[in-house]
């Protein structure tokens, strides 16, 4: 199954993330599961750099600093319906 592209990103409180999808389905992400497998994901317990996700150029992925995004697969994959 071809995964869709990310045409929006919304911060939500306790660091999950509400993300929609080219096909008008939406995902909710808990960002907290990355915090223990990756260290790069520490620095968005900053709530004012967890508030700068954006979506990348294309909907491939969202992004909040150069170092720190997630491909569309992973939230295709992982989020929950929302």
């Amino acid at each position: 199954m071809k995964v869709p592209r990310i045409t929006d990103v919304k911060p939500l409180e306790d660091m999950n993330l509400m993300v929609t999808f080219d096909n008008n389905f939406e995902k909710k992400y808990d960002v907290k599961s990355l915090l223990d497998k990756y260290a790069v994901f520490e620095e968005l317990k900053n709530e004012e750099i967890f508030n700068l996700v954006h979506v990348e150029c294309g909907g491939f992925g969202i992004a909040w600093t150069d170092e720190i995004d997630l491909s569309r697969y992973e939230i295709w994959h992982n989020g929950s319906p929302a």
